[in-house]
């Protein structure tokens, strides 16, 4: 517990940041390997209706993380912010409510896709060979898999929050390791040709089940020097804590569902080019490509947050903003050596994943134009997760909003109506650049008034 603490007050920020990130990098990482890795197996079938069907598939299973996320950012920012504030039994109250809720809530979501899987998936866009293979991929996924998937995320976000970053990455990088070996096992050596996407959704199925019954060892061992437990008793939070909770988890759920409806817009928007199946296989293969950097970003953000919130509890503005400053230094670092190699290199990065001539003629395309995006696109997501962090639900929403609903999506359907796949691809760009001015703007206005707040 002495080693914890050292680690969010007195440990150097480069030092504390590092430790923190690291695994939570290289548990990002892997999870992004996993999914690719998804793509790439189904796309050596070279059979696009599994390509577009897994993408598809994503933009639903991606609504188990927005559920996590309610629970996992909102319940873990408020825990670790009690660490820092003095107050243990608070911190455990928050985390025995976020464990049960989530069981909850991701029980009932499941259920609901049973209900209206078909509906769902033609919504969406599937038609044919590519709605069959969505149902057998979301059947396994989110139906059975749902309840172990939002418990292990949740769990790891509490893990890390806690300061047990390494035990967090690990527990993450285990089940998606399992995954990827899994993969190749159940598509193309258990079960028959043309159920490649069945061995898909089970060995993601598996994993994630995985991944939770180790998340239930670690619990049980750090729960006697720590606020986490499993007890499925629910209980009663403040209307304090309750109010903090969701103020930062419901909008850090619906960024992850506001990427989910401009996923599908791309998605929708994307099948009208060409024959429809290629652009969409094309763009369901650029969308997890960019996520290596974003992914990479996004771990060290995940590790800022938990030195963020216990130092704002703890009132220590100039450690805060240490921390922060060196986060947005590494991530524009990464963020942009990524853009320059992604422009340059991205006939060769798409070709890895699928052998057509004209989906990598698209994929090529479509990396280039959306990877000048990514510096932008990252500084914005540190915002997010500094307003997270600092029990600034409100802002974090509204940037949210501004970013899908205000910005992204209307310039999405303008450039697409006036330019056509050469406007939607670089409808990113023009978004990102101007939500990272708006973000920018209201960053260094929070950190004027924190400034005056915590230093009086």
């Amino acid at each position: 517990m002495n080693d914890k603490k050292k680690l969010f007050e007195s440990v150097s920020p480069a030092k504390a940041l590092f430790i923190m990130s690291l695994p939570t990098v290289a548990s990002q990482l892997i999870l992004l390997i996993y999914n690719i890795a998804d793509t790439w197996f189904i796309g050596r079938t070279d059979n696009e209706s599994m390509i577009g069907a897994l993408n598809l598939g994503m933009t639903i299973y991606m609504i188990l993380v927005s559920i996590a996320n309610i629970f996992g950012v909102g319940g873990g920012s408020l825990m670790v912010r009690h660490n820092g504030e003095k107050r243990p039994e608070d911190a455990k109250k928050v985390a025995t409510y976020s464990f049960f809720f989530s069981l909850v809530i991701s029980a009932a979501f499941s259920v609901l896709v049973l209900i209206f899987l078909g509906p769902l998936l033609t919504v969406l866009g599937a038609k044919d060979m590519t709605l069959v293979y969505g149902r057998q991929y979301l059947f396994f996924t989110v139906v059975l898999g749902g309840i172990p998937t939002v418990l292990s995320m949740v769990m790891s976000q509490f893990l890390r929050n806690a300061g047990y970053s390494k035990e967090a990455g690990f527990g993450v990088a285990f089940g998606s390791a399992l995954n990827i070996a899994l993969d190749p096992l159940f598509m193309f050596v258990i079960l028959p040709p043309g159920n490649e996407v069945i061995g898909a959704a089970v060995a993601t199925m598996l994993s994630n089940i995985a991944s939770f019954i180790y998340f239930i060892i670690m619990y049980k061992k750090v729960s006697k020097e720590s606020a986490l437990s499993l007890s499925l008793r629910p209980v009663k939070l403040e209307k304090t804590d309750l109010k903090s909770l969701y103020m930062v988890g419901i909008p850090a759920a619906v960024s992850i569902i506001l990427y989910d409806i401009v996923t599908m817009m791309l998605n929708r928007l994307s099948v009208n080019y060409g024959d429809g199946v290629k652009p969409l296989a094309a763009m369901g293969i650029i969308l997890k490509v960019e996520r290596i950097p974003i992914n990479i970003c996004l771990g060290i953000c995940l590790g800022m947050v938990p030195l963020i919130a216990y130092n704002y509890g703890a009132r220590n503005f100039k450690r805060m903003e240490k921390i922060a400053a060196l986060s947005v230094f590494i991530t524009t670092v990464i963020s942009t050596v990524c853009m320059l190699c992604f422009f340059f290199f991205a006939t060769s990065v798409t070709r890895a994943f699928v052998k057509d001539a004209e989906t990598v003629r698209l994929g090529a395309i479509i990396l280039q134009g959306r990877s000048i995006a990514l510096p932008f696109m990252i500084f914005g997501y540190f915002a997010v997760n500094y307003m997270n962090a600092i029990n600034k639900g409100k802002v974090s929403f509204l940037l949210a909003i501004i970013r899908h609903v205000i910005l992204l999506l209307p310039i999405i359907l303008i450039m697409n109506y006036v330019w056509g796949l050469t406007g939607l691809i670089w409808s990113q760009v023009v978004a990102d650049v101007l939500n990272m001015i708006v973000s920018l703007v209201f960053y260094l206005n929070v950190r004027k008034q924190l400034k005056n707040m915590l230093t009086e």
